[in-house]
């Protein structure tokens, strides 16, 4: 369970009671989702941005900026580079799903 500090006095009146008792907090399922799903969206999306930097460059745009274009034979893809992308499409459809999971729990919200 969740707990926190809260006051007992009803709206503006005092209260002869000590006002920071704990009190029960009830969290709903929706919002341990929630928060599991940003959590997992944070994950997803920093190791997605390292895998894409992990990538080859295959000629043109800014890998040849840095020095991505002196390699010999970057149209061949090794086993390791094939692995490489399976693991950032999975990582992608991670992110992609945890995005409207978070879109839809948005959108059931009631405030």
């Amino acid at each position: 369970m969740f707990w926190r500090p809260c006051r007992l006095a009803s709206r503006g009146a005092p209260s002869r009671l000590p006002t920071p008792v704990a009190c029960r907090i009830v969290v709903s399922t929706m919002t341990v989702l929630r928060i599991i799903l940003q959590v997992v969206l944070v994950l997803a999306s920093g190791l997605l941005t390292m895998l894409v930097l992990l990538h080859k460059g295959k000629g043109g745009g800014l890998s040849d900026m840095f020095g991505g274009g002196i390699s010999s034979g970057a149209g061949s893809s090794g086993v390791a580079e094939r692995n490489l992308n399976r693991i950032t499409v999975a990582f992608a459809t991670v992110w992609l799903v945890v995005i409207v999971l978070l879109g839809v729990l948005q959108r059931a919200a009631v405030y």
